[in-house]
């Protein structure tokens, strides 16, 4: 089993569904750093994805610093660590551009924009404080 859940959209890459679902457990706290990151077998056959895709995805995350491997140990949670300016400009030349083509694609203001990812910032910042927005529960510790 993982900690962390990925509902698959079709026409999307498997890969890239489950490296932003990990990431988001890792960001809002579900994985706190130090802790165990499932294994290839264990991601593929829980998420019933091939072993090749489970390791890229392992891959991904060790390149983006997220995973580290420890001798004798596995693959665990990094420490968080500062962002460098250029992976915070690589975001805004990306990410958000791709958000602000989309909401003005839908007709809608910055305001709206706004409130929608101060929400989903709170949100996470309530996860990473033990509680599952979600369901309303505790997280175990």
């Amino acid at each position: 089993m993982i900690p962390f859940r990925v509902v698959f959209q079709p026409g999307a890459s498997l890969y890239e569904q489950v490296v932003y679902a990990a990431k988001k457990a890792i960001i809002s706290g579900q994985f706190r750093p130090g802790d165990p990151f499932p294994s290839v077998r264990t991601l593929s056959t829980a998420l019933k994805i091939n072993p090749n895709t489970a390791h890229k995805v392992i891959t991904q995350l060790l390149n983006e610093g997220l995973l580290v491997v420890m001798p004798g140990t596995g693959t665990v949670v990094a420490e968080p660590r500062e962002s460098s300016p250029a992976e915070r400009s690589r975001l805004l030349d990306k990410e958000v551009e791709q958000l602000a083509v989309e909401a003005k694609r839908l007709g809608m203001g910055l305001h709206e924009v706004s409130a929608a990812l101060a929400e989903h910032w709170q949100r996470l910042d309530r996860q990473d404080d033990g509680v599952d927005a979600a369901k309303g529960d505790r997280k175990k510790e």
